[in-house]
């Protein structure tokens, strides 16, 4: 799934995926209303704490998508899911800003639409 539907950052050390799955837009739609909602209510936070959270809140949300992929194919040998506060304590308000790029890059991966053009056409006009 990296590369193609995903972004990788480290968290204490160890690599995470981030990827938007249907699950999670649906969270985030009830957190915030919908994607189109969660860069504003990001950036309106009117105090630092609370812009913290949400961020914390969506890298653990992202996160644990590949996670429960992985649960899913592997059901023997399931990881944990990870925390907030594991997120908080393995990561700097530096580590969080760096990773803006990369929730922004999944978002975006997660919601791109390939279009592609029909080489028949059938329902062109001819003037």
């Amino acid at each position: 799934m990296a590369n193609e539907r995903s972004s990788i950052i480290n968290i204490g050390g160890v690599e995470h995926e981030l990827l938007l799955t249907t699950k999670a837009t649906k969270e985030i739609a009830g957190r915030y209303g919908g994607l189109e909602n969660l860069g504003d209510k990001l950036m309106s936070s009117d105090n630092f704490e609370q812009a913290l959270g949400e961020i914390i809140w969506l890298i653990t949300l992202l996160a644990n998508q590949s996670i429960l992929i992985y649960n899913i194919k592997n059901k023997a040998a399931p990881k944990d899911l990870l925390t907030e506060e594991e997120v908080e304590i393995l990561t700097t308000p530096h580590d969080l800003t760096e990773y803006k790029s990369a929730i922004t890059e999944a978002l975006f991966k997660g919601t791109q639409r390939n279009v592609e053009s029909e080489t028949d056409s059938k329902n062109a006009t001819v003037e």
